[in-house]
């Protein structure tokens, strides 16, 4: 996925994504005195070639003039879509407007900044991020305003003094999130991880390229505003927002436990073979909740494995170079301290974890970030596995595993390696329909803007333009391969994660959680007390919602740690379709959606369908009851 993959949990999503967001957008500018083209996709979108002299990670450092020069060419190309183009997806069009209103304040045009500020504000959504958009760009513009500089005394006064008020005036409940989120940021940015982002991000689109498209220069810009703007006042935001903390740190109730059912032994259950098609599971984990097929073959008795050209081996888990297995400790130290942080917690991890992202030299944070990027997805797996099969024990778990964080892949896409995962998923589909499997989650996606930044990183190719040519040629046999998979199998209920990007899924041609198949669902994330979160995605499929926040589940080796995104949200709603099949094994998937969406309560703005095992439970009871 882009901005917050569903690959990972809150600690990348927070740090390389709410930090350095990527943005959905990427010649000659396009649009300008032409009638408006409609954008009903995401790849309807102009594509654009920023040429680059050096290393994106130096020219984030050059000098003002140079760098605002670049900065004014990425705008052009912002307001050329702007007005070239009319665009009914309101988080592209804050994403575009969020660009403009970075070079507007880089500029020294305060004014022109705020008003931009305010058209993103009216186009948010959610209700968390109506009051919390741009709160600190917010304070920077009026304090850049009215003093007319951008450092010294005066300016940190007045800064102080609007960041405040703005902080000091929100009502706590629907920001606490969102809220603790920046406070995290505030400790944790830095020049050094910028820079390290940039190294391990940017640099190799610049190596191959000569350049960055739209989505790497928007990027590049903002971390320049970062850079430059946000981070010298860090230490007066961190300020004012644990103050705010302090005074209104109330626990949010939990809606969740009074929902929850536990399956026992003594119900009369049938096992219910349950797939996590993911990065792999620690199978040694859960041992009474585990299918073992009796006659394997070549692969694992406990499902399927593809390595990174799509070949079948046998293994649960993905292989650990000896350097991975070395630094795999500290990952888990590092996002255990993330979690303490985001709670406020003081440990030696939430040192640890502010010590290594904010002070570590860019050079070694650079491969870090690439050992964290494949050690989070390594791990993902095994912690859906444990949310899936939560309080069930009919569960049979089966495993079907690849590595889907496509950018990070370090070699060229083409289609023939799409058309061998295509007969990879179509195996899959059929492996699930000739073993019975009843439920499958899917906590990731693909679309093909990740295609295409995977090669802006691989690709010789110089024309942004025709990047996008060929990753529209990949994404269609990928998503036809994902399609395939899920029809192949139509005795199973496919649950799948809607992202964590906060966009919508049908725009971004998300796979599959944009695919409408009646035994698929897609899922939304909320937290603890139902709230929506500031990341989850949205959209037609997206029917139900579930609990993606600070979810606990296992790690490989058995550590037990909290993750969110709608990675998380995903599986229980698979652990919700688990069992009511262990109850009643003759339900199809689309009885079984039919009653996870009757059991759903909605929220007042109708946004939210958050679901509810015991009233799903209950309305299977009463129908078999009935029989």
């Amino acid at each position: 996925m882009r901005s917050m993959p569903v690959k990972s949990h809150a600690f990348l999503c927070a740090i390389f994504c709410a930090l350095l967001c990527a943005l959905t957008a990427a010649g000659a500018i396009p649009g300008m005195g032409q009638a408006k083209k409609t954008v009903n996709t995401e790849a309807d979108l102009p594509r654009f070639n920023f040429p680059l002299a050096m290393p994106a990670s130096e020219f984030l450092s050059t000098d003002d003039a140079t760098f605002n020069a670049f900065a004014k060419q990425v705008a052009a190309a912002v307001d050329s879509i702007l007005s070239g183009y009319t665009i009914a997806d309101k988080e592209t069009l804050r994403n575009l407007l969020a660009t403009r209103a970075d070079v507007e304040l880089l500029s020294g045009d305060a004014k022109g900044s705020l008003a931009t500020l305010g058209q993103i504000r009216d186009l948010e959504e959610k209700p968390a991020a109506k009051l919390t958009a741009g709160l600190m760009m917010r304070a920077l513009a009026q304090a850049y305003a009215e003093t007319g500089t951008d450092g010294g005394p005066a300016f940190q006064q007045a800064f102080q003094t609007h960041f405040a008020e703005a902080v000091n005036a929100l009502p706590w409940a629907p920001v606490e999130n969102t809220v603790k989120e920046m406070r995290t940021g505030l400790q944790l940015a830095s020049d050094s991880l910028l820079e390290g982002s940039a190294k391990e991000n940017l640099d190799p689109v610049v190596a191959k390229t000569g350049g960055l498209d739209l989505p790497g220069a928007q990027r590049l810009v903002g971390m320049r505003v970062l850079r430059d703007l946000q981070i010298p006042e860090d230490k007066i935001a961190l300020g004012v927002v644990n103050t705010y903390i302090a005074g209104h740190d109330v626990k949010k109730p939990d809606i969740w436990a009074a929902r929850d059912v536990t399956l026992t032994a003594e119900e009369n259950l049938t096992p219910v073979r349950m797939a996590i098609f993911d990065s792999g599971v620690d199978t040694s984990l859960y041992p009474d909740q585990l299918f073992t097929d009796p006659n394997p073959g070549a692969h694992s008795p406990h499902g399927l494995a593809f390595d990174l050209q799509g070949n079948l081996y046998n293994g649960d888990l993905q292989p650990l170079t000896a350097e991975q297995k070395a630094a795999y400790p500290r990952f888990l130290a590092v996002s255990q301290g993330f979690e303490d942080l985001q709670n406020g917690i003081d440990s030696a991890d939430a040192d640890e974890a502010r010590k290594t992202l904010s002070s570590m030299p860019p050079d070694q944070l650079a491969p870090f970030i690439r050992t964290i990027d494949f050690l989070s997805q390594y791990a993902h797996g095994t912690h859906v596995a444990g949310i899936a099969v939560r309080g069930n024990p009919a569960a049979r778990l089966v495993v079907a595993q690849f590595n889907d964080s496509l950018p990070d892949l370090p070699f060229e896409p083409t289609v023939a390696w799409a058309e061998k995962f295509k007969a990879d998923f179509r195996q899959v589909g059929e492996y699930f329909r000739d073993h019975d499997v009843r439920v499958v989650n899917m906590s990731w996606g693909d679309d093909v803007s990740e295609i295409e930044e995977w090669l802006d990183k691989t690709s010789a190719e110089k024309d942004a333009e025709k990047r996008k040519e060929m990753a529209s040629e990949i994404y269609k046999v990928w998503r036809e391969s994902v399609e395939e998979a899920i029809k192949a199998a139509p005795n199973t209920l496919w649950v799948c994660a809607a992202g964590n990007s906060d966009s919508n899924a049908s725009f971004l041609g998300d796979v599959p959680a944009s695919l409408e198949l009646p035994n698929l669902v897609s899922v939304g994330a909320v937290d603890i007390a139902g709230e929506e979160t500031s990341f989850t995605s949205y959209g037609k499929t997206v029917v139900l919602d579930a609990d993606g926040y600070e979810v606990e589940s296992n790690l490989p080796g058995g550590t037990r740690q909290r993750w969110s995104g709608t990675s998380m949200a995903s599986p229980n709603v698979a652990n919700l379709a688990g069992k009511l099949f262990a109850l009643d094994p003759k339900l199809t998937p689309e009885q079984v959606l039919a009653l996870m969406e009757l059991g759903a309560t909605a929220s007042p703005d109708g946004r939210l369908h958050l679901i509810d095992e015991k009233a799903s439970v209950a309305l299977l009871e009463k129908q078999m009851a009935g029989q």
